[in-house]
């Protein structure tokens, strides 16, 4: 049994047992993928999956066990090449963040300012994507800190801690008739097209269930990912842009005004998670303590550590 092998093993699963798409990710070929595939099962003595003719088509109970010590030895075996740089290299080496756009673009270039101080020769990626993404990114150990307001608290391979509490604000041209109500209502908003961000993003299904809590149906005629291009669209003309709260500059949105919505809309919590068992770089922990401060990385070693210990 190899590294390769059990690369292979996890790949597999994760491609839904398409054999080329495997290679594809192992820059390998697919002859290649399934002597490994084979040559494993004839070591241990055990078929580790279902076949349909020669297709894989699902795990079989051996092989579904056997995926769960594959992605632990894989783990351990990425955790110490991290442990070794860690000790080798203090203040180089990279640092993954997966986060939202909304939070790239709005909560992050602080934190980034000021992480790049303290570290200047660490390579920071950040990738942008949707909350369920950067959950999978996280579990699949393609980034080492996500950021976002959805999923993360409720997968059970990630520890999430708080970032930051907002709400989400209305935002109209200057001369828009919502500017004159004295106290903005879902009904009033409800008269007007609305523009927000798309199912999955930025706290849209606290948007969507706070008008059926009101008996009212918006009519959304513009999704989106971006709150850069809600407010593009707001200022043509074209409706009422529902928006995180973080994304409303009133310099830098001087064609817009920002309606009070505050007794419309509850607390969003944005989040950072980590993987369970994934080792963190000390710069890793710096990032965080920089996103609240108080994370350190004493006290998030020690939940990573009792969380395991309680599995």
């Amino acid at each position: 049994m190899n590294f390769q092998q059990l690369r292979i093993l996890r790949e597999t699963v994760r491609h839904q047992f398409n054999l080329t798409d495997v290679a594809s990710a192992l820059y390998t070929s697919q002859s290649g993928v399934s002597k490994h595939i084979k040559d494993l099962e004839d070591e241990l003595g055990l078929t580790l999956f279902v076949r349909k003719g020669k297709r894989l088509v699902d795990l079989t109970e051996p092989g579904r066990e056997l995926v769960v010590i594959a992605e632990r030895i894989l783990l351990d075996a990425h955790n110490a090449k991290n442990l070794a740089s860690h000790y080798v290299d203090r203040d180089e080496g990279e640092l993954v963040i997966a986060a939202t756009h909304t939070q790239s673009r709005y909560a992050l270039p602080r934190v980034v300012r000021e992480f790049k101080k303290t570290y200047p020769n660490v390579r920071l990626k950040l990738h942008q994507g949707s909350p369920h993404e950067i959950a999978q990114m996280l579990q699949d150990g393609e980034a080492d800190i996500g950021v976002a307001t959805e999923a993360l608290a409720h997968v059970n391979e990630l520890l999430s801690f708080k970032f930051y509490a907002w709400r989400h604000a209305v935002v109209v041209p200057h001369d828009h008739p919502l500017v004159g109500e004295p106290s903005l209502s879902f009904e009033a908003i409800a008269q007007h097209p609305i523009m927000t961000y798309h199912e999955g993003f930025t706290g849209r299904s606290v948007i969507d269930e706070r008008f059926r809590a009101a008996r009212c149906k918006p009519n959304v005629i513009l999704s989106a990912l971006d709150s850069d291009v809600i407010k593009t669209y707001v200022e043509l003309g074209l409706g009422v842009g529902i928006i995180a709260s973080v994304a409303f500059d009133a310099n830098k949105d001087s064609g817009l005004t920002l309606l009070d919505a505050s007794h419309l809309f509850p607390q969003n919590m944005t989040r950072i998670a980590v993987r369970q068992g994934h080792f963190l770089r000390g710069f890793a922990y710096h990032f965080m303590q920089l996103c609240n401060p108080e994370l350190n990385e004493e006290m998030i070693k020690s939940i990573k550590t009792q969380t395991v210990f309680s599995e």
